[in-house]
């Protein structure tokens, strides 16, 4: 599977070793930067990783940031990819199941080496179970295509 990953500052060190991680576990990790430690803004970052599942380019992607916030709300800005912060191996795997995940955002300061690399690891061997959850992602498949940006006239419930 190729996995396009991401950081920005904070998240540069964990970036490059996760890296190693999915090519150890026979995936091939792309880098879409940053390249140093230097101070750099999250959302340009989040935005070449997403920009990649969006089109096709990588099947999933990883981004890391201070929390992993500010990554995933940047993320889901784009078509089709459904992006999730997670902190333990419950919502790693319920984000796959239930959500069909493909980006994975992570925090670089709250998460330690040795969770971080379990998350991924189940994040990435978990399989959507569509049924029921197929329906729900069709649902928000219809509201991303035809509810213009500022706007919720077509959202039922939304005034």
């Amino acid at each position: 599977m190729i996995i396009a990953v991401g950081s920005d500052h904070r998240g540069f060190n964990t970036k490059a070793r996760l890296i190693g991680l999915l090519n150890d576990l026979g995936h091939q990790g792309i880098d879409c930067g940053t390249d140093s430690a230097e101070s750099v803004d999250y959302p340009d970052f989040a935005a070449k990783v997403a920009q990649m599942v969006s089109q096709g380019q990588a099947h999933r992607g990883i981004l890391i940031c201070g929390t992993g916030i500010g990554m995933c709300i940047t993320a889901n800005k784009f078509a089709g990819v459904r992006a999730c912060t997670c902190h333990d191996e419950m919502t790693a795997r319920l984000s796959r199941q239930h959500n069909d995940t493909n980006v994975l955002c992570l925090s670089a300061d709250l998460l330690g080496e040795r969770v971080m690399n379990r998350l991924v690891e189940i994040w990435l061997a978990t399989e959507f179970e569509s049924g029921r959850h197929a329906r729900r992602l069709e649902k928000i498949a219809q509201y991303e295509s035809r509810t213009p940006p500022g706007s919720c006239s077509s959202t039922p419930g939304c005034p």
